[in-house]
């Protein structure tokens, strides 16, 4: 495993759900960790205490472009280096194959899609420089299957998972790993409204961190290229 000390991962969405419980995990086991917040001036309850050299908050907002530039900015200029980041933040906007007002789909790709384009361009020269430099892109089960109507959430979610391999083949020859992390329901805000699967039988994102980090951590031989992981029996491919 790679020596987190000294290395500084960036997370978006982190204020609550997965990627609060991704940023606290990175925490736990010496990382730096940069948060991309809409709002940069309420740190998350959860992260009360940390040491303060070793959290460093940031606004970010998926559809603020000018947002994603200056929060990569000024990581740079708390730490001097980026050795991975974490694109968490994301939105469940609804439309079918049915509806003519396509104002879901063009939502679900402007947060789901091309904020993650962004970031992944911007970071990427630091990544590389880095030598082990680690991206995971939160998908979903929805980016690898189609179960139900709402298909501006699942086309977003495959075509990040297809921005994920098109990372991995950029950055290999310079030590990026990219991983598309595409777990089923997650007991979050997000599945709040959720009715197919109890709310207790949902994967915890405490437990989906502890797999995130493990895969920022690997060595550059023992690529992740997709994580699926699911609470319940389905087919997975």
């Amino acid at each position: 495993m790679l020596d987190p000390k000294g290395r500084v991962i960036l997370v978006s969405g982190a204020s609550r759900g997965i990627g609060l419980a991704i940023a606290t995990k990175l925490l736990d086991k010496g990382y730096g960790v940069s948060l991309g917040l809409r709002d940069a001036a309420r740190a998350p309850a959860a992260l009360a205490g940390v040491d303060p050299a070793r959290l460093h908050l940031a606004r970010y907002v998926a559809e603020d472009r000018a947002s994603h530039a200056q929060w990569v900015e000024s990581a740079l200029a708390r730490y001097g280096r980026i050795d991975g980041l974490v694109n968490n933040a994301g939105v469940d906007a609804r439309t079918s194959l049915r509806d003519d007002d396509e104002a879901g789909l063009d939502r679900a790709y402007a947060i789901n899609v091309k904020a993650p384009f962004n970031m992944i361009r911007l970071a990427l020269p630091h990544l590389e420089a880095s030598g082990a430099g680690r991206i995971v892109n939160v998908a979903s089960m929805s980016g690898k299957r189609v179960r139900n109507d709402n298909v501006a959430y699942a086309m977003s979610k495959f075509a990040l998972v297809a921005m994920t391999h098109a990372a991995r083949r950029t950055g290999w020859e310079k030590g990026v790993r990219a991983t598309a992390l595409c777990p089923s329901f997650v007991r979050t805000d997000l599945t709040a409204d959720a009715t197919k699967i109890p709310r207790d039988q949902m994967t915890d994102p405490a437990d989906l961190a502890e797999l995130a980090v493990t895969i920022i951590g690997l060595p550059n031989t023992a690529s992740v290229a997709e994580l699926l992981v699911n609470c319940r029996l389905e087919d997975m491919l």
